[in-house]
């Protein structure tokens, strides 16, 4: 894959990266909306996903309280990975904290992804007992101390994301990315101006749950008794509703006949679409549990959706712009 840089550093990533999630072991509140992985199965999904040409991979202190992190290091240790090989991106997690924890809780989050180091540390969400400019300060003293290389955030408002980019900006450091959910079925972040400020300021969307959980897949409209089997809370979302089926249901046709043109599944046509529409802005960390999976996230840059099919796809998701 062609890599991209990331924001104004002087990072390259490939468009795709890995989301992590997955590796939580079902541990916590977050961590528990995925079944336990073992060990094997991670490593053929990172395999996979080097194999495939991904750089990078996004993992958070709040999946399962750092074991996706020390997952996520053990199966690169043991694909033969060193540092400097791979890129790797982590979260703090702000709530109920104050800014004083970045510094704090930073040498545990070093300790889990030994012995790779911190190539993108993200405020994980907006809520914290802090102001933006002491999280903004305290990320800036880690990168000045050689603790961090950049800074993130995810789940951040074009006004909050504004800020922190003014008072890193204040610091001498950029703000290079702001994590968002953005697919064919969350297109917010175009109505809310999350995604014009980023394009303005040199800021790298991070698109998680890019395949809206699945849904994108066109598998849950085939049959949607798949639904209650799944682990998690997903099911009782409104899009997985017969109603919310019915509502994506012509996006999913037209992403199955432009998969069937180019030979491919719609899971990769919506990945590319989310990757290539907006230029080099957006990238995409889809997630995986099996090896599969992470060989069709890989396939997804493997080929190019004409401005027609481009246009069309964008047309029949517009409803998911609010």
């Amino acid at each position: 894959m062609k890599l991209r840089r990331l924001g104004r550093s002087d990072i390259e990533i490939s468009p795709i990266g890995l989301g992590c999630w997955q590796f939580s072991e079902g541990a916590g509140l977050i961590g528990g909306f995925w079944e336990a992985l073992p060990a094997p199965v991670i490593d053929e999904i990172v395999d996979a996903s080097l194999q495939g040409g991904i750089n990078w991979f996004d993992t958070a202190e709040a999946y399962g309280g750092g074991r996706s992190e020390r997952a996520l290091a053990a199966s690169l240790t043991r694909l033969g990975k060193k540092p400097g090989d791979v890129v790797v991106a982590t979260k703090w997690q702000p709530f109920p904290r104050l800014a004083s924890s970045i510094g704090a809780t930073i040498g545990e989050r070093l300790a889990a992804l030994s012995p790779f180091p911190i190539d993108l540390h993200q405020i994980h969400q907006p809520y914290a007992l802090a102001t933006v400019e002491a999280q903004a300060n305290a990320m800036a003293d880690l990168v000045q101390a050689g603790k961090i290389k950049t800074v993130g955030v995810s789940n951040f408002s074009a006004k909050r994301m504004r800020a922190m980019h003014a008072a890193l900006a204040r610091r001498g450091v950029p703000l290079v990315s702001n994590q968002m959910p953005y697919s064919l079925l969350d297109r917010k972040i175009e109505s809310k101006g999350v995604l014009a400020a980023a394009k303005e300021l040199g800021i790298t969307i991070i698109a998680y749950s890019p395949l809206a959980q699945g849904l994108l897949s066109g598998k849950f409209h085939d049959d949607p008794s798949l639904i209650k089997s799944r682990v998690g809370p997903r099911k009782y979302l409104p899009n997985f509703r017969a109603s919310g089926l019915e509502k994506s249901r012509p996006l999913i046709e037209e992403l199955k006949k432009v998969a069937t043109a180019h030979g491919v599944t719609p899971s990769q046509v919506a990945l590319n679409w989310l990757a290539t529409f907006h230029g080099d802005t957006v990238v995409v960390i889809p997630g995986a549990t099996k090896r599969r999976h992470a060989e069709e996230n890989v396939g997804s840059m493997g080929f190019t959706l004409s401005p027609e099919q481009s246009r069309r796809i964008d047309e029949l998701s517009q409803g998911y712009l609010r």
